[in-house]
C-alpha cells in the first residue's frame, strides 16, 4: 500500500493546548452562531467556528465555490452564503436535504413571512380547540418513529398545524414547515440527544404546539430581517443543494467547477444516522413506511450494519488496501473467538470495507469536478464500535486519497471525546487535501 508520507498533525484551537479552550466546546454551536444554523441542526452537526478556520486556510475569494457532499443540515453551505461563496451540497436524506435548502434560502420578504405565519397560527387554534377527532400517525409512521417519543395531545396539535400550514399553501410554505420539525423535536417531543438519539421521561414537553412553533418563526425573522439590512450591500450567492448521493458526486456536478470541499461524513460505527430524523421525516411527509426507509437508506453511505444490503460492492473499490483488509479481518477473528453470532455482529467486518469503498468510490467521482489546486477538508473521527477494534479513520481515508491521486496536506486534530467502548480518548480530525490535476 502506498504511504501518505506525512506525519504532522495541526491542532486547529492553539487555546486547547494551554488549556484555556475546553475540548467539550470544541464542537458547540456558539450563542453568535445561532442565525440561519439554528434553524434546525442535527445533533452530530460540526460548528460553524470549524468550517471558517478552514474558509480562512483554504484561501477562497468572493464568489468562489465550495462544495459539501454530505451536507446534512448545511453548516458549510450557510457559512458559505455568509462568506460570499458559491454553494453546492449533496444530501442523501430527505429531511436533512429540505433543512439544507431552507436555511440557504434567504430571498423571503421577512415582515410578510411573519404576517402570514400569525394568520396560519390562529387558523390552527381555532382547529384545535374545536377539533373532535385526535389527529395521529398511522400505524406504519408509528413503527418508523421511537417509541413514546412524542405523546398524543402534542401531536394532534402539531399535525392540525402541519395540516393548516399545507392547505395555507403560501410562498413561506417550506419555511413555515421547518420551523414546525424544529419546534416539535425540540419542544413538543419526548426526544432526547446525547449525543444518541433517545426518549427521556425526564424532559419537560410544551403542549402548546402552535405557541412553540411560533417562537421559531420569530427567531427566523429576526435572521431573514437583518440579511434584507444587508442585501443591497453585499448580495448573496446562491446554493445549489442537489438530493442525492455522494457516491455518484458526478450526477450533480459541472466539470473543473470546485474550487474547495469541506464536509463531515459518517464515521464507521453503529449509528444510524437516519433516526436522528425519524419523527421530523415522518411529520413532514418524507418518509411513511419500512419501504421508503430502506429506499433512502440505499442512497447512504455504508457506515453501519443497519444499512448494509446484499448487492452491495463498494468493497471492490479498496480491494488493495491492506490496513482496511486487515481490520476486517481483526474484527470478523474476534467475533468467532467471542461467539458472537447476531446477524448485525456478523456484517460488522464488510460494513468497514463497504464505508472505505463507498469513501474511495466518492473521492474518485469527485476528480473531474475539482480545479486545479482546490483543497478539501474532511472531518471524520477514529471509531471502536466494532468489537473494540481501533480504525484510524482519518489516516486510512488518507492513505485512499493519495492512492487516487490526492495529495495529503494535514491531518488536523479538531477534538478528542470519550469513546464508551474502550473507555479511551478517540480523536476527531480534519484530514486536508489538495488535488494535483
Amino acid at each position: 500500500m502506498e504511504s501518505t508520507g506525512v506525519s504532522k498533525q495541526r491542532v486547529l484551537f492553539p487555546e486547547m493546548e494551554r488549556k484555556e479552550y475546553k475540548n467539550s466546546q470544541a464542537n458547540k454551536l456558539f450563542t453568535g452562531d445561532q442565525p440561519f444554523h439554528d434553524w434546525y441542526r442535527f445533533v452530530l452537526s460540526f460548528p460553524p467556528h470549524l468550517v471558517r478556520e478552514y474558509l480562512d486556510r483554504f484561501g477562497l475569494k468572493r464568489g468562489n465555490t465550495i462544495l459539501d457532499p454530505f451536507c446534512g443540515t448545511g453548516t458549510t453551505l450557510v457559512e458559505a452564503k455568509l462568506h460570499h461563496l458559491r454553494g453546492v451540497g449533496i444530501e442523501a436524506n430527505k429531511m436533512a436535504h429540505f433543512a439544507s435548502s431552507v436555511k440557504c434560502d434567504w430571498s423571503i420578504d421577512s415582515s410578510a413571512f411573519l404576517e402570514d405565519s400569525q394568520t396560519i397560527a390562529k387558523r390552527a387554534k381555532k382547529r384545535i380547540a374545536t377539533s373532535q377527532k385526535k389527529q395521529t400517525f398511522s400505524d406504519e409512521q408509528f413503527e418508523l418513529i421511537l417509541h413514546d417519543s412524542i405523546d398524543p395531545v402534542p401531536l394532534h396539535r402539531t399535525l392540525v398545524l402541519r395540516d393548516t400550514i399545507e392547505e395555507h399553501g403560501s410562498e413561506f410554505k417550506n419555511h413555515q414547515l421547518l420551523a414546525l420539525a424544529t419546534s416539535t423535536v425540540r419542544y413538543c417531543s419526548k426526544l432526547h440527544f446525547g449525543p444518541e438519539v433517545g426518549v427521556s421521561r425526564k424532559k419537560k414537553v410544551d403542549d402548546n404546539a402552535v405557541q412553540c412553533w411560533l417562537s421559531v418563526i420569530q427567531r427566523m425573522g429576526q435572521d431573514l430581517a437583518e440579511i434584507e439590512s444587508m442585501r443591497s450591500r453585499h448580495p448573496w450567492y446562491p446554493a445549489s443543494i442537489h438530493f442525492g448521493d455522494a457516491r455518484n458526486a458526478d450526477r450533480y456536478l459541472v466539470k473543473n467547477s470546485i474550487d474547495a470541499v469541506f464536509t463531515s461524513p459518517p464515521y464507521p460505527n453503529e449509528k444510524d444516522y437516519t433516526r436522528t430524523t425519524r419523527l421530523e421525516s415522518v411529520l413532514l411527509g418524507f418518509l411513511n413506511d419500512k419501504s421508503e426507509l430502506r429506499e433512502m437508506k440505499e442512497g447512504l453511505l455504508r457506515s453501519n450494519t443497519r444499512n448494509v444490503y446484499k448487492d452491495d460492492k463498494d468493497g471492490d473499490y479498496i480491494s488493495h488496501n491492506a490496513e482496511v483488509l486487515r481490520i476486517a479481518e481483526e474484527i470478523e477473528q474476534k467475533r468467532i473467538r467471542m461467539g458472537k453470532t447476531s446477524g448485525f455482529e456478523k456484517q460488522y467486518h464488510k460494513v468497514v470495507r463497504l464505508y472505505f469503498g463507498g469513501m474511495a468510490r466518492h473521492l474518485e467521482s469527485l476528480k473531474p469536478f475539482l480545479k486545479k489546486g482546490a483543497m478539501l477538508g474532511y472531518v471524520v473521527g477514529d471509531q471502536a464500535s466494532f468489537l473494540q477494534i481501533h480504525i484510524p479513520t482519518g489516516k486510512i481515508l488518507g492513505d485512499i486519497a493519495v492512492h487516487l491521486g490526492y495529495q495529503l496536506d494535514s491531518i488536523d486534530l479538531f477534538r478528542t471525546r470519550f469513546a464508551t467502548a474502550t473507555k479511551k480518548d478517540m480523536n476527531e480530525e480534519v484530514v486536508v487535501l489538495k488535488w494535483k490535476g
